[in-house]
C-alpha cells in the first residue's frame, strides 16, 4: 500500500512494518491522523498479517505529540452534547482491536497523543538510552483526549497512572518499565534483534489462533466506549477555557513544538507556561 505522506509501510511475509516519517519532528497531526485512518483499515483486511511492528525514522523522536495547531482547528461540540468517543479516539481503538499483533519499538520521544497511540499496541518495547515517555497535557490546561486516561491505568494501575498524568512529567525507559508503561527496555543495539525476533516468533504461528488469543485477553477487560466519552468529555470541558488557551499560546512562545526544546526534558518547561 502507498500513498502515505507520514509513514512508510513494508510487508515481509507475515510482518507488516511501519515507519513514522513526519519531519520535522512526527507531529500527530492531520495528515498523521489521516495516514493512521487508511493504515487501520488496510491491516484489517490484511489476512496474511500476522503482525505489525511500529518504529520511527527519527531516532529523536516517534510521534512527538498531538500537534497543537491540528487541536485549535478541530470542530469542537459542546462537552454537554458528547455521547461516545471521538474520532481520533476511535482510531486508536481500531489499532487496539486489530487482529494481528501490533509492536511499537521505541527509540525517542514519545508525549501525549503520541504516548497513546502506543498505549493503543499490545506491546511496547524502549530502548534504554533513548526512550521517553510523557503526557503532558495537564500543564497546557487540559486532561488527555485519546485514550492515556483509560489504558494507562489498565497497564500501570490508577495511582502510576495519576502520578503521570497529574505531573505530566517524563520518564525514562527504566521508569516507563518498572510501572509497566513499557513492556520492556533494553539497550539499544539489542532492541531490533528482539522484536524481529519475537514478530518472527509470533508469525510463524495459525492467525485464527493469534486472533483467538487477543479477543479472550480483551473480553478480560471492562469496556471502554463510557470511559472514553468521560475522557472526551474532560477533554473538551478543560480545552475550552481560556486559562488552556493563555498555556498553549505561552507554550508556543516558548518553543513547544520545536526540535531543540523538545528534545529536552520538558519538566522545567513547564513553569515558564503558568499563566
Amino acid at each position: 500500500m502507498t500513498g502515505f505522506s507520514s509513514l512508510t509501510l513494508g510487508v515481509d511475509g507475515a510482518i507488516a512494518g511501519v515507519s513514522f516519517a513526519h519531519p520535522p519532528m512526527n507531529l500527530l497531526d492531520e495528515a498523521m491522523f489521516a495516514d493512521l485512518e487508511r493504515l487501520v483499515e488496510w491491516l484489517e483486511a490484511a489476512e496474511e498479517v500476522k503482525v505489525a511492528v511500529f518504529e520511527s525514522a527519527d531516532d529523536h523522536f516517534f510521534i512527538a505529540h498531538a500537534d497543537l495547531g491540528m487541536l485549535s482547528r478541530m470542530p469542537m461540540p459542546a462537552p454537554q452534547d458528547v455521547t461516545g468517543p471521538s474520532p481520533h479516539q476511535q482510531v486508536f481503538a481500531r489499532f487496539q482491536r486489530l487482529p494481528q499483533l501490533t509492536i511499537g519499538k521505541l527509540r525517542g520521544i514519545a508525549r501525549g497523543g503520541g504516548s497513546e497511540f502506543l498505549l493503543a499496541l499490545d506491546l511496547r518495547y524502549g530502548a534504554r538510552e533513548t526512550a521517553v515517555l510523557g503526557q503532558p497535557e495537564l500543564p497546557l490546561g487540559f486532561p488527555p483526549g485519546c485514550g492515556a486516561t483509560q489504558r494507562l491505568p489498565r497497564l500501570v494501575g490508577r495511582s502510576h497512572a495519576i502520578e503521570a498524568i497529574m505531573s505530566g512529567r517524563d520518564y525514562n525507559a527504566d521508569e516507563a518499565e518498572r510501572i509497566g508503561w513499557l513492556t520492556r527496555s533494553m539497550p539499544d543495539a539489542d532492541l531490533d534483534a528482539f522484536v524481529e525476533d519475537l514478530a518472527g516468533r509470533v508469525a510463524s504461528f495459525p492467525k485464527v489462533a493469534i486472533v483467538q488469543a487477543k479477543r479472550a485477553i480483551d473480553a478480560s477487560l471492562a469496556p471502554a466506549d463510557a470511559g472514553s466519552a468521560a475522557e472526551f468529555f474532560g477533554f473538551l470541558t478543560a480545552f475550552g477555557q481560556p486559562e488552556a488557551k493563555t498555556r498553549v499560546q505561552k507554550a508556543m512562545a516558548n518553543g513547544f513544538q520545536t526540535r531543540s526544546v523538545e528534545r529536552t526534558c520538558l519538566d522545567d518547561w513547564v513553569s515558564c507556561i503558568a499563566p
